[in-house]
C-alpha cells in the first residue's frame, strides 16, 4: 500500500523532529532505568557517544551490515559501564553524578584529540542506515520490558530501593547487583540511541556527549517523572517538540526550556505524569 502524498511530505519535512523524538525516548528511559534505583547517574550521554562513535566506525572502516552493527554498538558502553560500576556504584547522590559526569569529559577528551574519531571535526559521511520503524520499534519494546518488570517483584525491589537502599539490603534486596544492572541497561539504552542518531544524521561530533547533553537527558526524567517508564518518555517529547514550537524565537528558546523545568520541579515534584503504576499482589 503506497503512502499518501501529503503523509509523504509530511514525513521528510519533520523527519528529523521523527528521529529525535524516538531517540531522545529511548534516552530518557536510560536515564529512567538508574534513578528508579535510586540513584543518580549523569553518564547517560557518555554511554550514547561511545554507542555513537563505535557504531560508525564498525560502518564507516569495517562496513558491517547495520543489523550486525546496531546491537554491536551496545558492546562498549556495556563494557566500560561494568568497568566503572563496581567503584563509583559504592558513591551516590551528587558524587556518583560528578564521577559519571566525568567519564565523559574524559572521553570527549579522546575524541577530540584522537584521529581515529575525528578530532574536533568529528565523523563526517556516515551512511544513514537508520529508518523510522527502527527507532519506534526498540523504544516500543524498552517500554514494554520496563513496564512487565515494574509490575513484577524486581520492581517492587527497585521502588523498595529508591525510597531507602538501607531499608530494602536489610530485607534481603541485593542492592550492588541491581544497581550495576541498572547501569548496564542505562548503557545499552544509550548505546543504541547513539547508533541510531549516528547513522540518521550521518554525522556526530564530540560536544555532542559532554556535559550539556548529559543535563539534558536528566531533565527528560525530571519533568516527566519516573513513576512509570511512560512518564519520562513523555517529557523527552514535551522538551524536543518544544523548540520547534518556539523555532521563531531563538533568544529565548534556552531561557523558556529552563523556566518549564524549574517550575516542574517546584510545583510538579513528580514529574508530569506523577502516577505510580499498579503492580500485582505478591
Amino acid at each position: 500500500m503506497s503512502i499518501p502524498g501529503w503523509l509523504d511530505d509530511f514525513l521528510w519535512t519533520y523527519q528529523n523532529l521523527i528521529h529525535g523524538l524516538g531517540i531522545n525516548g529511548l534516552l530518557a528511559l536510560s536515564m529512567y532505568v538508574v534513578l528508579a534505583v535510586g540513584q543518580l547517574s549523569l553518564g547517560q550521554a557518555a554511554f550514547m557517544g561511545l554507542g555513537a562513535y563505535s557504531g560508525a566506525l564498525m560502518t564507516m572502516k569495517l562496513h558491517w551490515p547495520f543489523a550486525l552493527v546496531l546491537p554491536a554498538s551496545c558492546v562498549v558502553p556495556v563494557a566500560f559501564a561494568l568497568a566503572i560500576g563496581v567503584p563509583t556504584l559504592r558513591l551516590s547522590g551528587v558524587y556518583l553524578a560528578i564521577a559519571t559526569i566525568g567519564l565523559g569529559e574524559v572521553l570527549r577528551a579522546v575524541y577530540l584529540n584522537v584521529d581515529l574519531f575525528g578530532g574536533a571535526l568529528g565523523l563526517n559521511g556516515i551512511p544513514e542506515r537508520t529508518e523510522t520503524w527502527m527507532i519506534y520499534a526498540l523504544l516500543a519494546l524498552a517500554l514494554a520490558g520496563f513496564w512487565l518488570v515494574g509490575r513484577s517483584r524486581i520492581g517492587r525491589a527497585m521502588e523498595a530501593m529508591r525510597e531507602d537502599a538501607t531499608a530494602a539490603a536489610v530485607m534481603g534486596v541485593n542492592v550492588a547487583r541491581y544497581q550495576l544492572a541498572a547501569l548496564v541497561c542505562s548503557a545499552v539504552l544509550a548505546g543504541l540511541a547513539g547508533a541510531l542518531s549516528a547513522h540518521a544524521s550521518s554525522f556526530i561530533g564530540p560536544n555532542e556527549y559532554g556535559f550539556e547533553p548529559a543535563v539534558t537527558i536528566l531533565s527528560y526524567a525530571l519533568l516527566g517523572g519516573i513513576g512509570t517508564p511512560l512518564a519520562p518518555v513523555v517529557g523527552a517529547w514535551f522538551l524536543t517538540v518544544l523548540p520547534e514550537l518556539l523555532r521563531g524565537l531563538p533568544e529565548i528558546r534556552l531561557a523558556f526550556n529552563g523556566v518549564i523545568i524549574v517550575l516542574a520541579v517546584l510545583f510538579l515534584p513528580r514529574g508530569l505524569l506523577g502516577w505510580r503504576m499498579r503492580r500485582r499482589a505478591a
